[in-house]
């Protein structure tokens, strides 16, 4: 499927790679062939059937969207596809496949409120899942969960929220969602304004310090083999058990004396 894919997309002036994928074959095509290269799919290669479409937030390199798409012969033989570009960050605009699978209608509406990606050409690119007047795009990994800052966490303590003043040594850290207040929150005038996906590219970071390669490390006390022999100091010494003979027989009797002596 890959290599009819890439041929067809090739023929049809597409500049498409082969990605690597753990799932189904994936193939790259550029953002301004968005829509040419799945109409291609859909009328050279035979993949008619839409699944799904999503994004996925990759920081500074973008919004990197992705399709599935399918082809039904043979019986239950199915052949899948990913279909994936890359929309810049600054301006997330990319063709609507609305004209061409009906099924991608109510995908790219979740991509836009979730994501902020707009589809060009979509007749009614409103928000599907969130409420009304509801601001900012959730699936952002800038996104402020602001729940987390004005109210503490149900239930059990996330790590820098619990009150435990032992293990000192483990440094404290901020839950998962909750900023650091030097990059978000009001600001005095004149500050310079925060990074926004420095709270994003953070949690990227691992939060404990990885051990030197040259570090001291602490020693443990190895328990002694099952076979060695016991120390002399601290075995006690016990007394040999008596005969067994001597605790059966009765005690002795006073010496009669002569034979015959008292008759």
């Amino acid at each position: 499927m890959s290599s009819d894919a890439l041929e067809a997309l090739t023929s049809a002036g597409i500049a498409a790679t082969a990605a690597d994928s753990f799932g189904p074959t994936a193939v790259d095509v550029p953002a301004e062939s968005w829509v040419a290269a799945h109409e291609v799919l859909r009328d050279a290669v035979g993949l008619t059937f839409f699944d799904f479409l999503s994004a996925s937030d990759e920081l500074t390199d973008g919004f990197r969207v992705v399709s599935h798409l399918a082809d039904f012969w043979g019986g239950a033989h199915v052949e899948h596809l990913l279909v994936r570009t890359l929309v810049p960050r600054a301006q997330s605009v990319l063709g609507s496949l609305s004209e061409l699978y009906a099924g991608a209608n109510w995908h790219e509406r979740e991509t836009f409120e979730m994501f902020g990606i707009t589809f060009e050409g979509h007749p009614n690119l409103i928000p599907l899942l969130l409420p009304d007047g509801f601001e900012g795009n959730p699936l952002r990994k800038e996104f402020i969960l602001a729940s987390r800052v004005a109210k503490p966490w149900p239930g059990a303590k996330e790590p820098g929220e619990s009150d435990h003043a032992g293990a000192p040594s483990r440094r404290r850290t901020l839950p998962p969602g909750v900023p650091d207040p030097e990059t978000w929150g009001p600001r005095p005038p004149g500050s310079p304004t925060p990074d926004p996906l420095s709270p994003a590219q953070a949690a990227t970071t691992p939060t404990r310090p990885r051990r030197a390669a040259g570090g001291e490390r602490r020693t443990r006390r190895q328990a002694p083999p099952a076979d060695a022999p016991p120390s002399d100091a601290t075995t006690p010494t016990s007394a040999p058990p008596a005969d067994p003979g001597q605790a059966n027989d009765p005690a002795p009797s006073a010496d009669p004396g002569p034979e015959g002596e008292g008759l």
